[in-house]
């Protein structure tokens, strides 16, 4: 394992509160941990693993970020990301997972942080189903990131026990780290905005299925599935209909220019165009 990062407090305290130690890994032995905890996690195809030990060498050795997070000496969660463009701003992480519960998720992306804004990095980036209520909130309440493209069927079809039968629409999260939000957020102040007034419902659920409302207001909510998961399993077809219609919504608003402004505590994406 290589050093901590710099003694950044709230990682640091993110790491506690959640009973880990996270560090940057950079021998054969870690990268093969992480490749076990993410087969866990996704149970992939045996030809389609999220990552491959041999990648996440090359990675680690070419100054890239791959760490675990340790709760005593079993790993709980690792993430995997790598430089992107423009140069000197942009760490993208491509894969993260975590054992559920106790913040082992808060304290890996509170690690990764640091660790950019020890590289003078300005943001990470990241994709993430825009179906996936729990993400959402984790990513734009829990964080302060926020989505700021939408990317129709992104890694084509994915052969793993999480996402097999659904197309792989992805919105890309920005997580600007010295954001007012962000800086809060990392401290422990959830990013909750409130609904702008004359909001409209662009799409709204009943039944386990989207209901399509208006879409001309200057605000749209977009609602998510309460389950998606659970409900490709029980009912793929509603599943369906949820990941077209919010392709339909949120990425048609998102096509036309209006933005993600935060995520309700009832499951819906808030959307504005520009006055």
């Amino acid at each position: 394992m290589r050093g901590a990062v710099r003694d950044d407090p709230d990682a640091g305290a993110a790491a506690r509160a959640a009973g880990v130690r996270v560090a940057e890994l950079s021998e054969l032995a870690g990268f093969e941990e992480v490749y076990r905890l993410f087969d866990d996690i996704w149970q992939p195809d045996p030809g389609n693993p999220p990552i491959t030990v041999e990648l996440m060498r090359a990675l680690s050795h070419a100054g890239n970020y791959v760490a675990g997070a340790y709760r005593g000496d079993r790993m709980v969660g690792a993430s995997v990301a790598f430089l992107g463009a423009p140069a000197g701003q942009v760490l993208h992480s491509h894969v993260t997972g975590a054992v559920a519960g106790r913040g082992v998720g808060f304290a890996l992306k509170l690690h990764q942080r640091a660790w950019a804004l020890d590289r003078g990095l300005e943001r990470i980036t990241w994709t993430y189903d825009p179906l996936v209520r729990r993400n959402a909130h984790f990513n734009l309440v829990k964080l302060g990131a926020l989505p700021e493209e939408y990317l129709p069927s992104f890694y084509g079809a994915m052969g793993d026990a999480i996402n097999a039968g659904d197309e792989s629409d992805r919105v890309l999260a920005v997580w600007r780290l010295s954001e007012p939000q962000v800086v809060a957020a990392v401290r422990g102040e959830p990013y909750r905005p409130e609904v702008p007034p004359g909001a409209a419902s662009g799409l709204a659920g009943r039944d386990d299925g989207p209901v399509p409302g208006r879409r001309d207001a200057r605000v749209v909510l977009v609602a998510t599935p309460p389950d998606v998961e659970a409900l490709r399993r029980a009912d793929p077809a509603a599943a369906g209909s949820w990941r077209r219609a919010v392709r339909d919504v949120l990425g048609g608003l998102m096509g036309e220019g209006a933005r993600v402004t935060g995520f309700t505590g009832e499951g819906d994406y808030i959307v504005e165009r520009s006055a």
